[in-house]
This record gives C-alpha cells, structure tokens and sequence, in this order.
C-alpha cells in the first residue's frame, strides 16, 4: 500500500480521528496514509467535502496541514502460503518481521508485506492447460506445513481457461501460469487480496449438524456448539474468559485455529504469543503454531485497529474455509472493539445509543458473527466448509444486561455465562450451568444419541434437572440445615455434588483431565446416573441413607475422569460393579429383615 500523490490536507485531529479534504473521489472505507509518517488510516464517513479518517497508529504529533494519500484501496489482506504460523497486528504486519527491523516498539508508519516475500513454495500444479476454471476451483496445492496443506485457489471473482500452468518452487509474487479471460490475459500467483469487510461468497449455507467437539466436558455435554456455529463467552473480570479460549484454541475439534487478541491486556496477550509456540497439537504431536494464525493488538495499542483487527482475523478464517476445512476463529475480546467503536462515535458526534455506544453497536457485531457458519463453497465438487466463531465479552461487574452482550446474544445461539464465584471455588472451566444455554443442543443431541452414546440426550436432560433441583434445595440448606431434607432430596444433592465435582470440574494442567473425548464424556455422566439410580432405588427399599453415602465406590466414581482415553472401558465396568455392590447391600437388607419377620412369627406360635 503506497501512496500515488498527495490527493488532501489535514483539517482536523481527534484522537484516532483525523479529518481531510481534498481527497476528491475517495471512496468509502479506502485505506489512505495520513501525515509526513504516513500512518494507516480508513475512511468511514464522508460529508461533502470533508473526509473522516479513523487512524490505526497513534496520530500523536500530527497536525493540520498535513497531507493524506490515498492507495486507491480498501483494507485487503494478503492471503496465501505463509499465513500459517504467523503473528499479525491488527492490520496485518507481521510482528516477527517490524521487531527485526525497528527492535521491540513498532515505528509509527512501519510497513512490512504480510506474506514472505523470499521464501519460495513447491507448487503442484491440479489443472492443465485448456481447462475452464472459475471461483474458488483449486488450481493446485502447497505443503504450507506438516499439519496443512495450502490450496491455491482461483479468485472468487475469476474465471476462464488455463493458458499455462508451471510446477515447481515459486515465491508469491512469482507467476504460476496464465489464465485466459474475456477481458485478455491474466496472470496467476499464489497468493490473493480480498478486501476485510466483503465476507468471502458461498454456494449456499448448511444449517449446523456436527458439533464442534471441544474436550471440555460442561461445553461438550451440556452447552454444546456446532461446526459453523458461532458462541458467547461473557463473564467478570477473572472469571476465565482467557483460558477457556486458550483451552478452545488448544482442543477444539477444527483443522485451522485463528485466535485474535483483539484489545487484550499485554500480559495476556504475552501469554499466547509465549505458550502457543510450545504447545503440542494432541493430534499429530507437532507444534500448534503448525495449524494456527495468530493476530495481536493489545489494549494499549491505538483503540481504532480492533475493528481492523477483528475483519482481517475473520477474513484468514474464512479463506481456510473456502479450502474445505473447518476453522475455529477465537476473539479474545469483542467488549474492547465495542469501546473502541464507542470512541470513534463520539469523536464523529453521533447520536449515541445505550450507555453511549453507537446505535449501530447490535448490526456491526452481527456483521462479524454471521461470516461464519458451514456452507457449501465455490468450487468443482460442492466442497464443504465451515467457520465456528467464538467471542468472549467482558461487560463492566458481570452485568448480562449491558449492551454488547445483549446485542451479541442476539446473533449468537450458544451462552457460556462465565462465573466469577465459582472461580474463586477454583471450579474451571467457571461456566455456570444455571444461565447458560445452547440452541444446538437438540441437534448435538440426536448425533450424539446415534454415533456417541445412546442416552446421550435423556442422561443430559435429567443432569440438567439434578443440578436445578440441587440449586432450589440449596435455599432450604441455607436456612434450617441439610438434616432437614428428606433422604431422597439428600441422595440428590449427593448426585448433583458428583455431577459438579466428578463431572464438570477439570483440571487444565493434569494431561488426561485436560481434554475428554464425546465417548468417555458419554460413560462418565452414565457412571454418575447409573449409581444415583441404583442408590435412590435401594433407598426406596429401606437401605438407610448413610449406609449408602459410606460406601467407598464414591472415591472410586471421583477418580473415574482421571482414566486414560485408551482404557474408557474401564468406566462402565466401574458402574457394573458398583449397581452390583448396592444391589447387593439391597439384597442383604432385604434377607436380614425376611430372617427378623420368620423369627417374630415363630416366637407368636411358640405364645
């Protein structure tokens, strides 16, 4: 992006707001360069003669009378080989390359391609010349990474013949072949442009079918998400929005991770950028980084790039999807592009809306969050893709019925409310099954109950009941004591306290807790219902309450969760044997109290 002449003057300077004029012809969210530093700037808003900049650099310094250049562009991102295992800012430089050649603090005006422009691809080629070839068709592929295969795909926008098509090693400003248009010749490269808010077009949408499994047990089981389908983290400042994203980004179940840091604070952003180099994809057993795209822009960073950072992060996700993958994208948070667009409407005098965010605040976030889903896309074969958005939101105090929460609600179909009480009980992942939902549970639901477990669903449903049952019974304990319960409501307590604990509770450091796959999700739960119903049936037969609660199979349930993946088996061997052991202490019962009756009826015929 270089400036061809100087096209305006500065006006006027507010904070990431500049105005010009003179930038006759400019168009609606064209990138310019404003100032002697020629800082990255967006149009937004055009009034006659005056043209509204937002800045992504810090304007500080910049004055009026400055020139702006326009590019004649919008915001694009370059997408292509060497997108996989980078580290971007919110506008797409690549943090790795400006820290070499400016040290540690990016320079106002710094400027680096996205893509490398040295480094040379082996190309194999999928077509051959005279074959006819349009949008999204794979022209070849390129081993980006052991974990990923780059596709090289045809321009949404292009179509015609192939007039020559080259194999071998090429940079991506080397020209792979040639392709024969309407409009004359074209050359072809492995990489394209696409401009960050166009969403990339699709064949046609696919309702959500799969779920997006996450090895997270209260999200997997109880609030689950589809392939393609998009989610809400909100939750108070330590509540564990971070690491359940870290956790999503390290487990979930899709073949391409984008995770931007959209306003994070340093220091959590430092954390990524230091443990995703050394984790290990569960997998393949190769780094993470292998099948990741990282984008950074910290809250200290200029407040503008969040917006910029969120559309480039969307845009990546999107072209590994029209390769057929599926793709999770993580923005880590939404809240701080909401502040950010909150600034830049007061700078521009709007009316504002709720709690001063623009009125605009519910269709730009549901701009982002519609991108994704599963489609079918552009292509020979009708390939399929999909998306998953996930969004954490930070409201002031944990307040639910702030703004951009609400609003994000509306587009999302999955709430994981995060907690700060049960946090500080040290229960992670902190997801408070009372306020959460997810309105894919039915069709999670029936894949589950068919390819996973056959009491999926029923054993879901009824947890679900327990653990709201346990929280009404909780206001009774608060008051006059758990003695007070019938014995039946204190089994209950007993499962919902096992559910909790035994079930939901994982610990992120212990290797085998860390991630739990559908099936040994599936005889989990099943352990916990089987043992509850074996116990509330044995109570119902005169077994006494504390006789059951001091067995020593409840240290043998909690320890379930901690058995390797390889031996699940074990866990309904565990329930057998447990059912048998009460049954069995039901059956004892039963002959003590046949043996008391036969003695009492001897000693009447004896008087």
């Amino acid at each position: 992006m270089s400036g061809v002449e100087t096209q305006g003057v500065i006006t006027k300077v507010s904070g990431p707001l500049v105005v010009a004029k003179g930038l006759v012809g400019a168009k609606m969210f064209e990138v310019v360069r404003v100032g002697r530093l020629k800082l990255f700037g967006e149009i937004i808003e055009i009034r006659g003669d005056r043209y509204f900049i937002q800045v992504y650099e810090e304007t500080e310094g910049i004055g009026p009378g400055e020139p702006v250049l326009r590019t004649y562009n919008p915001l694009s991102v370059e997408l292509g080989p060497g997108l996989i295992g980078s580290i971007y800012d919110g506008i797409q430089r690549p943090l790795d390359v400006l820290r070499v050649q400016f040290g540690d603090f990016i320079v106002r005006g710094a400027d680096a391609p996205a893509l490398d422009r040295k480094k040379k691809w082996k190309f194999e080629p999928k077509v051959k010349v005279g074959d006819s070839v349009s949008g999204g068709d794979i022209l070849g592929t390129v081993q980006e990474t052991p974990l990923v295969v780059h596709k090289i795909l045809m321009p949404p926008t292009q179509s015609g013949k192939i007039k020559a098509i080259k194999s071998g090693e090429f940079t991506v400003e080397e020209e792979i072949g040639t392709l024969t248009t309407s409009d004359g010749d074209v050359p072809l490269y492995l990489f394209q442009r696409w401009p960050v808010r166009n969403a990339r077009p699709v064949v046609r949408r696919l309702a959500p079918s799969e779920p997006l499994t996450t090895g997270q047990r209260v999200i997997d089981m109880f609030f689950p998400i589809a392939k393609g389908g998009a989610a809400c983290i909100p939750g108070p400042f330590g509540s564990g929005k971070t690491v359940v994203q870290h956790q999503l980004a390290k487990w979930a179940d899709a073949n391409i991770i984008v995770f931007v840091g959209c306003g994070e604070r340093g220091n959590e952003m430092a954390d990524v950028l230091l443990e995703f180099p050394e984790l290990t994809d569960p997998k393949s057993g190769r780094p993470l980084m292998e099948r990741t795209v990282l984008i950074g822009n910290t809250s200290n960073m200029p407040v503008a790039a969040r917006e910029a950072s969120v559309f480039v992060g969307i845009t990546i996700a999107e072209y590994f999807r029209d390769m057929g993958y599926d793709v999770a994208l993580m923005a880590d948070s939404t809240s701080r592009w909401a502040e950010a667009m909150r600034e830049i409407s007061g700078r521009l005098e709007e009316m504002p809306g709720e709690e001063g965010y623009p009125a605009y605040l519910a269709s730009r976030l549901a701009i982002f969050y519609e991108r994704g889903g599963s489609a079918i896309l552009l292509g020979k074969g009708e390939p399929r893709g999909s998306l998953s958005v996930i969004g954490s939101v930070s409201p002031p105090g944990g307040d639910f019925s702030e703004p951009v929460v609400q609003s994000t609600l509306r587009v999302t179909k999955v709430f994981w409310g995060l907690d700060d009480k049960l946090a500080f009980q040290r229960h992670f992942p902190a997801i408070n099954w009372l306020i959460s939902y997810s309105l894919y549970g039915d069709v999670i639901g029936k894949y589950a109950d068919a390819n996973i477990h056959p009491r999926w669903s029923e054993n879901r449903r009824r947890a679900m009941a327990i653990l709201k049952r346990e929280a009404e019974l909780e206001e009774i304990v608060r008051l006059v004591g758990v003695d007070s319960l019938s014995s039946a409501d204190q089994l209950l307590m007993q499962a919902a306290r096992m559910i909790r604990e035994d079930f939901l509770h994982q610990i992120a450091f212990d290797p085998v807790d860390t991630h739990t796959t559908l099936a040994k999700q599936g005889k989990l739960l099943d352990l916990i219902l089987r043992v509850y119903d074996a116990a509330s049936d044995a109570l119902a037969r005169g077994i006494p309450l504390w006789q059951i609660l001091e067995q020593p199979f409840f240290v043998d349930i909690a320890r379930a969760k901690y058995t390797p993946e390889e031996e699940k088996d074990k866990i309904d061997r565990l329930a057998d044997r447990i059912v048998k052991e009460i049954a069995a202490l039901t059956k004892k019962e039963e002959e003590g109290v046949s043996e008391v009756e036969s003695e009492s009826g001897v000693d009447s015929e004896l008087k």
